[in-house]
């Protein structure tokens, strides 16, 4: 099955999963092993579920300045480059004949700015199903005016989400407004995107214990909008908060940090358990002897193609973070 970009079509995935109950998760990614990981997935899940079209939806940044994952997509640092690597990469894998052909892909362009992503807002969006337009640093107004400019030009070809209030990164100094339910209402009418994503208590790059998310106010904007609100942050939040998504009207839930943080544990432990087959006999001894091993470290055996890859370091990143994403398929696809 080819990606799915039609309008219709991709409205479609959106209601066909609301009445099952399905909340979408969407999956950022900047390289090639979590693409896949999140594909092999999905279709470990639908195997496992003898449903043979899972939908998935892959996203990407741009120029998004809290992540610019398409620069990070190739050396050259070049967003152009690296999502056109992206989107060819997900053509070919879940094309006619490829691994993930039974799968129902659909490609999104999430954080698209309104200024500095500026070259790719005019490009073809025939490769897309989905386009987060971010005018959410914007005054209010200004915001809801950009947004329903873009929707009148591109609105009838592709699905749009629309930032109603910035979801700040948790690193940085910005606070945090939660979207009430007049303004979600007022946002929606007035820019008529077909998504909106609001803000409800969870951030970029949080732990846990700082935020919690606000359900409360997803029903309240739901009781006016219906089953359209997107959550971005859902990495700082656990599961029990938001395993009953549908029911508070959110539709499709973001995740990126929790892929990466939750997987680099695992290649750290691997790296320094096998420290000489890594690194060789006289690294993994310097490193033993500025107290940076613990005595159970192998420091006696000699490197190995098996521990020192690219391959072996990917293999053990794919794995976990195809644990993660199974994780949220098996949260939200019941």
């Amino acid at each position: 099955m080819a990606i799915i970009t039609d309008k219709k079509q991709v409205l479609d995935i959106y209601a066909e999963a609301r009445q099952k109950g399905w909340v979408m998760p969407c999956f950022c990614s900047e390289n090639l092993t979590t693409t896949e990981a999140v594909l092999a997935a999905a279709k470990e899940y639908a195997d496992e579920k003898g449903i043979k079209d899972v939908p998935v939806i892959i996203a990407i940044t741009c120029q998004y300045d809290h992540r610019t994952q398409a620069s990070y997509y190739t050396h050259t640092r070049r967003w152009d480059t690296g999502l056109k690597l992206f989107v060819s990469d997900l053509k070919i894998l879940a094309c006619e004949g490829g691994p993930y052909e039974s799968l129902r892909v659909m490609i999104h362009l999430d954080h698209i700015q309104f200024d500095t992503d500026s070259e790719l807002l005019s490009w073809n969006m025939e490769d897309f199903s989905s386009i987060m337009f971010d005018a959410s640093r914007l005054p209010f107004e200004k915001n809801i005016r950009l947004t329903s400019e873009f929707v009148r030009e591109r609105g009838h070809l592709i699905l749009v989400e629309g930032a109603c209030d910035e979801i700040v990164d948790a690193s940085g100094t910005e606070k945090s407004e939660l979207t009430t339910p007049e303004k979600a209402e007022e946002y929606f009418h007035k820019t008529e995107v077909d998504l909106i994503v609001a803000n409800l208590g969870t951030e970029h790059r949080a732990s846990a214990k700082d935020l919690k998310y606000y359900g409360e106010f997803a029903r309240k904007i739901k009781d006016r909008i219906g089953t359209r609100i997107v959550l971005h942050g859902a990495s700082s939040v656990p599961a029990d908060q938001i395993e009953a998504l549908m029911d508070d009207g959110v539709c499709k839930v973001n995740i990126w940090t929790a892929l990466e943080r939750d997987s680099s544990p695992a290649l750290l432990e691997a790296m320094t358990v096998n420290a000489s087959r890594v690194g060789g006999r006289d690294m993994a001894k310097k490193l033993l002897l500025d107290e940076m091993l613990g005595v159970k470290a192998i420091t006696d055996e000699k490197a190995s193609l098996s521990y020192f890859t690219t391959e072996a370091r990917q293999e053990i990143i794919f794995n976990e973070m195809k644990k993660i994403a199974g994780g949220y398929y098996r949260l939200w696809y019941r």
